[in-house]
């Protein structure tokens, strides 16, 4: 590695991999991966179900079928998707609660009960639900069913409560951080009901959390009642900012940004697809369900293991093949070999850690370059309607092609598209891997020359 990699290098480290690796280690973001972890099954179950009813969009000549068939069953099947993606907001708040109250207990060892937490973060969340209106001095539930808008004493309904869904999951974390840092500040300062210890834990616990909750809906009754006399109410609120980052990251320039930060972190040593895609994660729900209901956002569901990354960080499968079968040194040949199989399920840690990739000046370059024309395929391809839009979560180990299809609702031509992608990406890697292969092998004879 020579002077300027060095600098390069150290650049990165300091102004990237530090800020961002602080970033990562907050309880909110640690909270967040853990919930867009858990909520992953019911994204992909509920994605599957959604699938079955739009096929006959892609394969017309399925139509005639699936009306004798499945289409006579829809309200039953489709259940799983809205007790699914329909009310996703619930699973999010739930483990959010949870994981955010078990890291306070944990790190400031207060004796925080996580199902308390979880708990009371609904609690903080279903309050705000309704929709209200302060009208001739006096608060009054919301009822509409005019101009395609159905509201019934503040809940309104589009197959499902809307709010519930993925519209909501901003304002569940919102509320549940403000229930868990209220619980805490409860039990920290003893505004708590005490129970002799011969009282059963489970007893003992929900009487803990008697006073807490009281002072939760206390609190959000008054943050609700000020919002509403405002004309607004906590969903408003806080659409505004999140709404600003949401349209950021749906442009062309902003999903350069962010595809060059994740691999920047990933060049000097941090997991950067992991800290990137938890703060992405609500925005990619959020778009999927927008293109359900006729939208067309490329970042949306498994947009980046569908067309991104494919083989792993860096959009590195038809790298990892080419090195398999037609490297000539044998570090390359080896770790090729090795990998090849994980790669067409997007794991590739073997590669960026035996290659290496992380802190290798010969592979920087395409490791950020590929990935950023695979997304720009990729996006203009959605974006100019050549290519449905992403409408269902896929598994994100799913193989090149069939994740793609999948995440489109069966359209054959997102099949295509993800194999343009990943040969894209290789196109770009080829001359860059190429040359680190003869500097290799170089290295190998030289090496083999001054044993002998």
């Amino acid at each position: 590695m020579n002077n300027q990699d060095s600098k390069m290098f150290q650049f990165l480290s300091k102004h990237l991999m530090r800020p961002m690796g602080k970033l990562a280690q907050l309880r909110i973001v640690r909270a967040v991966m853990a919930a867009g972890m858990a909520s992953i099954p019911f994204t992909i179950v509920g994605s599957m179900f959604l699938i079955i009813s739009v096929i006959p969009q892609s394969f017309p000549v399925l139509k005639g079928l699936w009306a004798t068939s499945f289409d006579r069953l829809t309200p039953l099947y489709m259940l799983a998707n809205t007790a699914t993606m329909g009310i996703l907001a619930l699973y999010f708040g739930l483990v959010f609660g949870y994981e955010y109250t078990r890291i306070q207990a944990q790190e400031e060892k207060i004796d925080l009960n996580p199902l308390n937490g979880a708990l009371l973060s609904l609690l903080a969340f279903f309050m705000c639900v309704p929709e209200l209106v302060f009208k001739n001095g006096a608060m009054t539930l919301v009822n509409q069913n005019a101009q395609g808008l159905k509201i019934l004493d503040g809940w309104e309904m589009n197959n499902g409560v809307t709010r519930l869904g993925t519209t909501g999951i901003f304002t569940a974390i919102i509320m549940a951080i403000l229930a868990v840092k209220i619980y805490a500040f409860c039990v920290q300062h003893h505004f708590t009901i005490k129970l002799p210890e011969t009282v059963p834990a489970g007893v003992s616990n929900s009487f803990t959390a008697l006073i807490p909750t009281a002072l939760i809906a206390l609190v959000v009754i008054i943050i609700n009642g000020v919002l509403v006399s405002c004309q607004t109410d906590i969903f408003k609120i806080i659409s505004y900012p999140f709404s600003f980052v949401t349209q950021l990251t749906n442009t062309w320039l902003g999903l350069l940004v962010v595809y060059f930060i994740m691999h920047a972190l990933w060049i000097v040593g941090i997991h950067g697809a992991t800290i990137v895609t938890s703060f992405l994660t609500p925005i990619v729900l959020a778009n999927m369900a927008t293109n359900q209901h006729g939208g067309n956002i490329p970042l949306a569901g498994e947009f980046n293991n569908c067309f991104v990354t494919i083989g792993g960080s860096g959009a590195t499968l038809g790298m990892v093949i080419f090195i398999a079968f037609f490297a000539k040194s044998v570090q390359l040949k080896t770790i090729g070999k090795a990998s090849v199989v994980p790669a067409f399920f997007n794991i590739n840690e073997p590669i960026l850690f035996g290659l290496p990739i992380v802190y290798n000046p010969y592979t920087a370059v395409p490791f950020f370059l590929a990935p950023m024309a695979s997304m720009s395929l990729a996006y203009f391809a959605i974006k100019w309607h050549l290519v449905n839009p992403p409408i269902a979560q896929v598994a994100w180990p799913t193989p090149v092609g069939l994740s793609g299809f999948l995440g489109a609702g069966g359209d054959w031509r997102a099949a295509v598209l993800a194999l343009v992608c990943a040969g894209a990406a290789f196109i770009i890697w080829l001359p860059f891997i190429k040359f680190y292969d003869q500097k290799l092998v170089h290295d190998e004879k030289a090496s083999a020359a001054s044993a002998a």
